[in-house]
């Protein structure tokens, strides 16, 4: 009887203990709710034959969990990772979130940059430009209101420069320019061949906070990759992509409710959740699992519906 075999068999969720593992980057915390443990079990009731059909052919599997700011990925990976080792089976949780190509910091600089000189093409294009235009520019800058959109009335051309803007921001975000899939890709290429260590980044606030962890897969069955972009068509080696939707209504009322940071409902930030958003719609179908907010097991023509909706109410 091989380990995985129990993953067809009955099962009840055993209560999770106050303290569990999570992913590996250096500093995350997790808070498990009842709301996380419920959509867990109901996930894990789903992919247990998923997973038990991948590991009878291959040994090994990797299940990526992905989604919006603040819908959970984390807990439930982390959740979903406990069950599995409560059945003998071997779960590490990877953490995408270590694979950016600059630290947090220095990204969001990068990504505002990308915005603004995209936009600033975009108004050299349309003529546009002038020494007037970009003194209004200097104010919005110093204001970090150059994204918002209600401005446009006041200021006509920021129009154009934003929708260049946003143009040149969506071919940063989540593309090889922002994240080094290769290097993920790698990763889940050599757990999949059966490597017994590997070398993993970790990856901290500072330039100065960058090293690599030697990990033991030696008794490792299952890799979890949690991660807004575990389901993108630039990674490679994902058994079984979950993903956790959240509407971008849903997205930003929770990101309020954490009030994270001091930019939670800055217009900049906006942009950047639902450039976000457009990118996880695009790769949902690829999803062996979705799951709603509410915790409610889609089918995909369900999502598609559910997102239609949700655009209705934005226009």
């Amino acid at each position: 009887m091989h380990a995985f075999d129990c993953l067809t068999l009955p099962w009840l969720a055993p209560e999770l203990p106050d303290c569990i593992a999570h992913g590996d980057m250096p500093g995350d915390k997790i808070r498990i709710s009842p709301d996380h443990i419920e959509k867990a079990q109901k996930a894990f009731n789903a992919l247990r034959p998923m997973i038990a059909a991948v590991l009878e052919k291959n040994d090994r599997c990797v299940i990526s969990v992905c989604g919006g700011s603040g819908v959970g990925k984390s807990e439930i990976a982390s959740i979903l990772a406990y069950y599995l080792k409560e059945m003998g089976i071997g779960t590490y949780i990877l953490s995408g979130d270590n694979y950016p190509r600059r630290i947090p910091y220095d990204n969001d600089r990068e990504r505002q940059r990308v915005f603004r000189m995209g936009g600033l093409r975009g108004l050299l294009t349309s003529n546009l430009y002038n020494a007037e235009n970009q003194k209004q520019l200097n104010a919005l800058w110093a204001d970090e209101k150059d994204a918002d959109s209600s401005a446009c009335q006041q200021f006509p051309f920021l129009s154009v420069y934003q929708r260049a803007g946003r143009c040149s921001l969506g071919e940063y975000l989540g593309t090889r320019k922002e994240i080094d899939f290769d290097e993920v890709s790698q990763i889940l290429a050599r757990f999949k061949q059966g490597a017994q260590s590997i070398f993993l980044k970790r990856m901290g606030r500072s330039v100065e906070e960058v090293w690599y962890d030697s990990v033991d897969f030696s008794g490792t069955s299952v890799l979890i990759l949690e991660w807004t972009h575990s389901n993108s068509d630039y990674l490679q080696g994902v058994d079984l992509p979950v993903l956790l939707n959240s509407t971008p209504s849903e997205t930003m009322a929770h990101r309020r409710l954490r009030n994270r940071d001091q930019k939670t409902d800055s217009p900049f930030t906006t942009m950047v959740l639902e450039l976000e958003q457009k990118k996880l719609e695009a790769q949902a179908e690829k999803a062996c699992l979705i799951l709603s907010k509410s915790g409610e097991i889609l089918s995909y023509a369900a999502y598609r519906e559910l997102m239609a909706r949700e655009d209705g109410k934005c226009e």
